[in-house]
């Protein structure tokens, strides 16, 4: 599935113009590289990572939605890897 309509079909993005703005700002990695195609294939067991207000969120895709669907729908199709913010990358920590 594409990048873009996954981003929709779980709610990070309302609009598909939106998930491709989200994509192509840079700040989105896909297994840990770097994704600037809106086009770049997702599949489950996939890891997401991505800024989302003032963090960064890491998902896993456990499943592929057929379509964008309620909230608890969509919220079924991933887990959060880390909710507290404890990892370095999701606390806004860097190693420099």
């Amino acid at each position: 599935m594409r990048l873009d309509r996954l981003l929709v079909y779980l709610r990070f993005a309302r609009t598909r113009s939106r998930a491709s703005a989200m994509i192509e700002e840079g700040h989105m990695r896909l297994n840990g590289a770097h994704v600037l195609r809106c086009s770049e294939n997702v599949a489950a067991g996939d890891v997401l990572t991505f800024p989302w207000g003032d963090e960064v969120r890491i998902v896993e895709i456990l499943a592929l939605p057929e379509r964008r669907g309620p909230p608890g729908m969509a919220r079924s199709h991933y887990r959060d890897l880390d909710r507290s913010g404890e990892s370095a990358i999701a606390a806004g920590q860097h190693d420099d």
